[in-house]
């Protein structure tokens, strides 16, 4: 969608136009966050540099199954299990894990 504005005196037109979507790509990562309870992903990536070393020494490694358990019901924290243990993390560290 592309949006024009037109300015005048005393005056603002908004007018909108749609445009053709096959040329645009959109690029949605998926993370940890993202997830529903009971379902799975693997992990591709880390968003932080120092929270992905204190994730990778938990476990958290790439290409290894993650499925989240439960969220707390304020919405943090968040349970997965991964490598055969369970870990607690808050939503934003969650969020910096990178799903396939």
């Amino acid at each position: 969608m592309k949006i024009i504005f037109i300015l005048e005196p005393n005056r603002l037109f908004l007018r909108l136009f749609e445009i053709s979507l096959n040329n645009i790509k959109v690029n949605i990562e998926k993370t940890v966050a993202d997830l529903k309870v009971g379902e799975k992903g693997e992990i591709s990536a880390f968003k932080d540099a120092s929270m992905s070393l204190k994730l990778l020494e938990m476990g958290c490694l790439p290409d290894t199954e993650v499925v989240l358990d439960f969220i707390a019901p304020l919405g943090c924290p968040v349970g997965i299990s991964v490598a055969g243990y369970h870990l607690s993390l808050r939503k934003r560290e969650a969020a910096t894990i990178i799903l396939k």
